[in-house]
Order: structure tokens, then sequence, then C-alpha cells
């Protein structure tokens, strides 16, 4: 089993997302990377700084970083700051977060690739995880309890393996 953290925007969106993937064994909405320990939502769109962050635990034999990647390239915007869809603010940036460096050339590879893809540098933050703290309860699998919920990702992205 390996382990990577994506912040694509808001989380119900991207945890939705990868759902449906086979070889994802277990998606994990959270907070990544802030200022401060275990803070709640209201805290996070207050300016603790953390990132609106799925960790996403796969099986390497059944699907890639690399597939993984390409997936999360279809559903942000590597250009936008702070910014997807609908969402604005520091807690819907983007980013790929690690703490297996076994990963990291992968995920150079795939960044390197949706760069040449843009034209340039994208605004995707490439980083070890400092740190993840699940969010709460209510916003895991939000779009299974809530299915009309609002996400930034096109509705039909979220069933592109039914």
């Amino acid at each position: 089993m390996k382990t990577i953290y994506l912040a694509g925007g808001c989380f119900w969106g991207t945890q939705k997302f990868f759902d449906q993937f086979a070889g994802v064994v277990s998606t994990q909405a959270g907070y990544a990377n802030g200022k401060t320990a275990a803070p709640t939502y209201e805290e996070v769109c207050a300016g603790s700084d953390h990132a609106e962050t799925v960790k996403i635990e796969f099986d390497e034999s059944v699907i890639s970083v690399a597939d993984l990647l390409r997936y999360y390239f279809l559903t942000i915007d590597p250009l936008s700051v702070n910014r997807q869809g609908g969402d604005v603010g520091r807690q819907y940036r983007t980013g790929i977060y690690y703490t297996d460096a076994s990963l990291l050339p992968a995920i150079q590879a795939a960044v390197q690739a949706q760069e040449q893809k843009c034209g340039g540098p994208l605004a995707v933050e490439v980083t070890g995880l400092e740190q993840f703290y699940p969010a709460e309860e209510y916003h895991q699998k939000y779009l299974d309890k809530h299915p009309g919920g609002y996400c930034h990702i096109p509705r039909h992205l979220l069933h592109m393996q039914q």
C-alpha cells in the first residue's frame, strides 16, 4: 500500500472522484500543511493556512501514481492560484503532498508533463506532507450523502469508471 495526499479545491469532489478507481483502497477528506494543530472547518475557512486535501491509500499493483496524477489533472485548473471553480481562498489551493520519497520521481514526471502541456509552471504545490488532520465526519463522503451537493468537478468525471 502507498499513500498520497492531493489538494484539488473543495475536498468533497476530489474524494468522490478518486473513490471510483480500482486500486484506491480508501480516501479521507482532511486538512493539510497549515499553521495549527487539529483545525476545525471554521478555522480553516478563517485562515489557518491548511489546504482541503484528500488522503488516498492505493494499491500500486492496481493503480500507479502516474495514473492517479493523470486523473488528478483532469479535475483541476493547474494554473489557478487559490481557486478551483467557485471555491476561492487559500484552503482551495492545489497541491501534491507525499510522505514516501519513493513517489517523488513519478510526481515530478507528472508535473513536468503537465507543465509542458500548459506551457509553463503550475500553481500546484509539490512538497512533503507536514501534517494531515481528518476533516469532520459530516465532510467525509459528502457527495455520497448529498448527491446534489456543490462540486467544482464536472459531474461526468465523477462517474468515469461506471
